[in-house]
């Protein structure tokens, strides 16, 4: 490349007499702080309680175990407090769960609104200085190196490109001195060069991806990956491409699913979208060939997941069944409580169809997704099988307490961050969103959903069994209008079935004689297909909802319904 010095001319007297007055340092900064891309990088705190928050460089250390420090913006450690309570979450907050805490610590060093530039002249000399032989540094920074070069109150552009000897010089408002500027690359080399001179080995990886699309409709790759790709291979340090890795996710993603891996803008990530880059920066290290990360995968053991081990029974699809304790219930005692998947086999062909009851008692929707639980079934899908979704029972829960399994009620595509019981934050987002998630993952991966509605209880007001047509009925069908989901209404068919038994035409005018009628009914109806409660069923009474579901799939002449038995 041509060497080429580009001069700032800046008159240091004037520059001082103008803008000592307006001078900014990190810790009294104007909040909110809106960049150049009008996204706003912290929380309305000081921006000296952000730098506080972070641990101090290299006091999470282990006795002479070696430290990771993680150098990145918002999009890795976001919010002041980097807890969540913006909505938004960094990927370095879940990145230390693919190490061995007691081989390795992960330090989240970074900062929302550092460019390569401001976090090697603000925050980078503590990390260098903390710096041990063996230490491991990740370096992936550059969201935010655009913008003015010098301007009063972020002055953190960079050169764009690779150039070792472009510069520019000039007086950096914010800082209130001369101030020389290079390029991207070679920021990225001032790194690993000091990386390398405490003995501690630098990896590169590039961005995270921006909710924005190229003019073929997918994820645009952000030009930073090339520059770092170039530093890393002349450099000999190794380069894990998070942009690709993460970007070929969100393309196989249907559109309204990539937007919910953000949150409040297009460039900070949602709790699913830290997430998602998280694991990407894990897939990036452990499947790379580079001989230098076969020594950091020594620190990292298989992550641990709530995965289903089922040794599928070849022409034969899979029915997963999800859903609460009316699903998957204790199932072994026969005068105990019964789920109704688990007498599945009753009303299907097991010779055609192989049946997975994936419930857990005391799930709401949130809490099933929250868990794991349902990640465990959609990685496991396969085209051609079938999901029932059917939940309800505990979302109408309080949403911040202990068990933390509430949703808001309703439909609407809303969501609000509330802080729990126990301290922590968290996305909370409505019953109807939760069941449009797990729809849409069903179909991302060819396999067909069919929504259930929630079994009824052993309630008889006003002589008949409890209908919730107004509340979770009127959600159920507006999910159905919305996604077009193959629907079994479960509830009434259920209940159209009980009251048949059970029911009374008219209750006893008097008051005293009416309330012992309905408690007659529950005493009747509970003792053959309810246990325990009014939620629960006996065996009975899950035999009777697994027929109601066969009744509905026959009725909607449903794909499913060629594997029942005749």
């Amino acid at each position: 490349m041509n060497k080429k010095l580009l001069l700032l001319t800046a008159l240091f007297t004037f520059h001082f007499s103008l803008f000592t007055s307006q001078a900014q340092n990190f810790d009294n900064l104007p909040d909110p702080i809106e960049d150049v891309n009008k996204v706003v990088d912290n929380t309305p705190d000081s921006i000296a309680k952000a730098l506080t928050s972070r641990p101090k460089p290299g006091s999470t250390r282990r006795g002479t175990n070696p430290v990771m420090f993680l150098v990145g913006n918002s999009t890795m450690r976001n919010g002041t407090l980097g807890n969540g309570n913006n909505g938004q979450w960094g990927w370095g907050y879940y990145f230390p769960k693919y190490f061995d805490a007691n081989r390795i610590t992960v330090e989240n060093q970074a900062l929302g609104g550092m460019s390569t530039r401001t976090f090697y002249t603000d925050l980078w000399p503590a990390i260098r200085q903390a710096l041990k032989p063996g230490d491991w540094v990740i370096v992936s920074i550059g969201h935010n190196d655009n913008g003015e070069f010098f301007d009063q109150r972020r002055a953190r552009a960079v050169i764009p490109g690779v150039d070792m000897d472009t510069c520019y010089i000039g007086f950096n408002q914010r800082t209130q001195r001369q101030d020389t500027v290079y390029s991207y690359g070679n920021y990225l080399r001032r790194y690993i060069r000091e990386i390398r001179q405490k003995g501690a080995n630098p990896v590169l990886m590039s961005l995270t991806p921006r909710n924005a699309f190229d003019d073929k409709g997918k994820v645009v790759r952000k030009p930073q990956t090339e520059w770092a790709a170039y530093v890393a291979a002349v450099e000999g340090v190794p380069f894990v491409d998070l942009n690709e890795i993460s970007g070929a996710k969100l393309d196989a993603f249907s559109r309204w699913k990539l937007q919910y891996h953000f949150f409040g803008d297009n460039i900070h990530t949602s709790k699913f979208g830290a997430e998602l880059n998280a694991h990407s920066a894990y897939l990036g290290i452990v499947k790379s060939s580079d001989p230098k990360l076969k020594e950091l995968m020594k620190f990292m053991p298989i992550p641990q997941k709530t995965v289903w081990n089922i040794e599928r029974l070849s022409g034969r699809p899979v029915v997963w069944f999800t859903g609460d304790s009316t699903v998957k219930n204790a199932d072994k005692d026969d005068d105990g409580m019964w789920g109704w998947a688990s007498q599945a086999a009753t009303v299907f062909d097991t010779t055609k169809v192989q049946l997975v009851n994936a419930a857990r008692a005391g799930r709401s929707t949130r809490t099933f997704i929250k868990e794991g639980l349902w990640d465990a079934v959609y990685q496991n899908l396969k085209p051609g099988d079938f999901v029932t979704i059917q939940f309800g029972h505990n979302d109408i829960c309080p949403i911040t307490d202990a068990k933390a399994r509430g949703v808001i009620s309703g439909t609407a595509d809303t969501c609000h961050v509330f802080k729990l019981d126990n301290g922590d934050y968290e996305v909370v987002y409505s019953f109807g969103w939760y069941l449009k998630k797990m729809i849409d993952d069903c179909r991302e991966k060819g396999a067909t959903p069919i929504l259930v509605s929630l079994t009824p209880r052993n309630e008889w007001p006003g002589g008949k069994v409890e209908r919730r047509d107004d509340s979770y009925g009127k959600w159920y069908r507006e999910v159905v209008a919305e996604t077009g989901v193959e629907f079994v209404d479960v509830h009434n068919i259920s209940a159209d079935f009980l009251d048949k038994k059970f029911a009374v035409k008219q209750l006893p005018q008097d008051k005293e004689k009416a309330k012992a009628k309905m408690a007659e009914l529950k005493e009747k109806a509970g003792s053959k297909y309810f246990k325990k409660d009014h939620t629960h069923t006996s065996k009975l009474g899950a035999q009777m909802n697994a027929q109601s579901f066969a009744r509905g799939l026959r009725q909607n002449k449903s794909p499913l319904a060629q594997y029942l038995k005749k």
